[in-house]
């Protein structure tokens, strides 16, 4: 693979994280009643679910779009895409428990080998 593209996703991470904790911070005021380990579980579901697939799968448009643009519209994309691709892989068969642990990396590798290739193109 491209270290390119492994370099950028190194760099970025690092926003990611930052923007991980800016979102534990939030949601531990908002449930300030709540376990500290119960407010981490739910922001990492919803960044493993959301944010991670989305930002892999707009990894293609990185010189056309800001890290926060592709972070918003990734978002947005991840959960359409989850949503959608969940109910026709319950139609064909696969267990519900299934879904959230495999339609999020399904995503990432996908998101993944597509900037990689797009590297190797050009």
């Amino acid at each position: 693979m491209n270290k390119e593209i492994f370099n950028a996703i190194k760099k970025e991470m690092r926003y990611v994280g930052l923007l991980f904790i800016a979102g534990l911070v939030m949601f531990k005021i908002v449930f300030f009643n709540e376990n500290l380990i119960v407010v981490f579980r739910a922001v990492l579901s919803l960044f493993w679910l959301f944010v991670l697939p989305g930002y892999f799968l707009m990894l293609y448009w990185k010189e056309n779009l800001e890290f926060i643009e592709r972070f918003v519209i990734g978002a947005a994309l991840s959960a359409g895409m989850i949503g959608v691709s969940s109910y026709y892989f319950g139609l064909f068969g696969l267990n519900l428990k299934y879904h959230a642990v495999l339609l999020p990396l399904v995503f990432i590798l996908v998101g993944f080998i597509t900037a990689a290739r797009k590297k190797d193109l050009h």
